[in-house]
């Protein structure tokens, strides 16, 4: 069977790759797009869908006392590690406590809103092209507290980043949280809502669109097995090989399988989490995506009905499934909002892939001509991909980029 040749061959049909393919296609290169399953079914498709856009910290590890005695006796609903895995991934721990104090978290924090600024905007652009804007909701997301303490801290949280950064915020109070949210637990002291933030009512749908725009645009879709890129840049597919001049990885979770066979060693992580779906009770509404800040899962209303998840699972990649969790979480959100039954037949697991110090990689692999990799986003994954596909086709084309790059570069491990 004869070579099919393109332009870039994109490895990887999450939120990530989709985003790049659709970028560099409509500056006109030939792109084929990589992956062993249809777009948007691995990591993409269980997020809470949050287009962070008050996102401007990359979540930290936690560095009060309480909390890592907490975490260590493993105990906690948020956080939750295998014992096996916990001695492997320890030097990539420390590194992101390290990365977690708040002066290097702050400067972080300098380089990542850069990207998090054109996070909604970006969206709005790619759905707008793909005919997906129904799949985007302009309503922002809350976050519910039980005591006053941890309400009165996300206040002063958000108000510094309102001062930095601009973000918006609403500190709700019981009454006005109420208005917003009939439905919820009237215990509840408040809320605060970041209305700037989109929220999507099926992450799935909105990859698939925007693969649909990739494919008509002239770009294609292949089913095959990324793993198999060898220098050239060859892939093989269902279809036969794949050749590129240039090759954009952007595996998720799976990115350090290929770059590390590339002589590539760099800190790459994963975070697992859960998901299942609920029908709601009787007349019951959930209108905004909703935090529990002290009970550490989210509720989202989704089209397949009200989506539970959870918080960061340390684990091997993949290990066997361990929702103890949403088995945790689960009493607790029933009593936050009036769950029916639920709708999958078992809990939904995803991987998140992590750097130490919280940001993505973006750019190109400099040991080898026309490499590029894209990953890393942790738990933003579903908001930066268009602006990451964005900056990363407007690299390879040699246009002004839309931000600085730098900060994201490989070359900081």
């Amino acid at each position: 069977m004869s070579k099919l040749e393109f332009d870039t061959v994109v490895l990887g049909a999450g939120i990530v790759g989709v985003c790049t393919a659709v970028h560099l296609q409509q500056r006109g290169r030939q792109v084929a797009l990589i992956d062993r399953k249809p777009p948007g079914n691995e990591t993409s498709f269980g997020n809470a869908g949050l287009i962070q856009r008050e996102g401007v910290y990359p979540y930290a590890f936690p560095r009060g006392v309480g909390a890592l005695l907490r975490y260590a006796l493993n105990r906690s609903p948020d956080v939750r590690y295998h014992a096996d895995a916990i001695f492997k991934v320890a030097p990539f721990l420390f590194q992101y406590w390290r990365n977690s104090d708040p002066a290097r978290h702050a400067q972080i924090a300098r380089s990542y809103a850069t990207l998090i600024e054109h996070c909604v905007s970006e969206h709005h652009a790619l759905a707008a092209a793909a005919g997906a804007r129904d799949l985007l909701r302009p309503i922002g997301w809350m976050k519910v507290f039980r005591t006053p303490a941890v309400h009165d801290e996300e206040v002063r949280t958000a108000q510094r980043w309102h001062d930095e950064y601009g973000i918006q915020f609403d500190a709700l109070d019981a009454t006005r949280l109420q208005q917003a949210e009939p439905d919820l637990d009237r215990t509840l002291h408040g809320a605060v809502h970041y209305p700037q933030s989109d929220s999507v009512s099926d992450p799935n749908a909105l990859v698939t669109a925007y693969a649909k725009h990739f494919e008509a645009l002239g770009g294609r879709f292949f089913t095959g097995d990324a793993q198999t890129l060898r220098e050239g840049w060859e892939v093989q597919t269902q279809e036969g090989t794949i050749a590129a001049a240039s090759a954009v990885v952007a595996l998720g979770p799976w990115s350090d399988r290929l770059s590390e066979r590339l002589g590539y060693r760099l800190p790459l992580a994963v975070k697992r989490g859960y998901h299942m779906h609920y029908a709601a009770q009787a007349e019951a509404r959930l209108n905004h995506p909703v935090l529990d800040a002290e009970g550490g899962y989210l509720l989202a209303p989704m089209a397949r009905g009200i989506r539970l998840t959870t918080g960061a699972e340390i684990a091997f990649p993949d290990a066997p499934k361990t929702p103890v969790q949403l088995a945790m979480v689960e009493p607790v959100a029933r009593t936050l909002f009036p769950l029916g039954e639920p709708l999958d037949a078992e809990p939904w697991m995803g991987r998140r892939p992590c750097t130490p110090d919280m940001m993505p990689i973006i750019g190109p692999a400099r040991r080898h001509r026309g490499l590029w990799f894209a990953f890393g986003h942790a738990h933003h994954g579903l908001t930066l991909g268009p602006v990451t596909g964005r900056l990363i086709a407007e690299m390879m084309t040699g246009e002004e980029t839309l931000v600085d790059p730098r900060p994201f570069s490989v070359e900081r491990f």
